[in-house]
């Protein structure tokens, strides 16, 4: 941003869910940085603090809110929270989101414990939808509103081992058209983006888990026409256009980050 120019979220208020670490956290600080208001949303207290710490050490004003995204009233007081703090909320970007391997080794879909599901499921879909229901009343009063979820290339090809992952994926990109659609008489637009394989903290516990890391990085790697893993600061570039005012035409649709995976069939080296 250059000096002295306003940024393209000044003076509005982002709520971040997952902002403790990975993609939700590049893209709190992203937000903050155009000027933006920022509520640092997670169960982890010590990272999402830390969130908080590095937006305010560039000058910027965030806040961390503690969410269970697994309790509706939780979410409702995120919500409220927001709003009483910093008088309002223009952006919800629903960003947290949880795989089974996360949870479970054994995640084929005749192993995988109906539990596990449900949990997925509660963090990755659900939990979307509470984040809507309950951020729409203040949104509402927004003249720049913007929801922004983080669906994944899962909602469009299938892997191994994720049925519960892509699955609720796949959840997330039609709640978003389903979203765009009911509130676009509010003014409020309501956008997904689906990464490819970014180099998150949720992405290292999947490849040390594996038997050889080196290995399956190098076919996640592979299947991105440019051949390397993506970064959560090049999410949340992406994050920010959906969130403000340069994509201020769009509503209702899903955007690929995915380095070219899902445009070809093939797999380098």
């Amino acid at each position: 941003m250059a000096a002295g120019a306003p940024g393209r979220l000044e003076g509005r208020v982002s709520v971040v869910t997952g902002a403790g670490q990975g993609m939700g956290r590049a893209s709190a600080r992203e937000m903050a940085r155009q000027g933006g208001k920022v509520v640092v949303a997670d169960i982890n207290a010590e990272t999402g603090r830390e969130t908080v710490r590095l937006i305010e050490d560039e000058g910027a004003a965030a806040r961390f809110i503690a969410v269970d995204l697994r309790s509706s009233a939780s979410i409702k007081a995120l919500m409220d929270e927001s709003a009483a703090h910093f008088g309002g909320i223009d952006v919800l970007h629903a960003n947290a989101a949880v795989h089974e391997t996360d949870l479970t080794a054994h995640t084929s879909i005749e192993e995988l414990d109906e539990g596990v599901w449900d949990i997925v499921h509660d963090i990755n879909l659900k939990a979307v939808w509470l984040c809507t229901r309950h951020a729409v009343p203040y949104l509402k009063h927004s003249k720049h509103a913007a929801i922004v979820n983080v669906a994944s290339t899962g909602a469009h090809v299938a892997y191994p081992m994720a049925a519960a992952y892509c699955a609720s994926k796949g959840g997330v990109e039609m709640l978003t058209k389903a979203s765009a659609t009911d509130l676009a008489k509010f003014g409020i637009r309501v956008n997904c983006y689906c990464p490819g394989s970014i180099r998150t903290p949720m992405l290292d516990k999947y490849l040390a888990a594996a038997a050889d890391p080196a290995a399956v990085e190098k076919e996640l790697r592979g299947a991105h026409l440019l051949e390397r893993l993506g970064e959560p600061e090049e999410v949340a570039k992406l994050a920010l256009f959906l969130a403000c005012d340069d994509s201020s035409f769009i509503t209702g649709t899903s955007c690929l980050v995915d380095g070219g995976a899902l445009a070809w069939r093939g797999l380098s080296g």
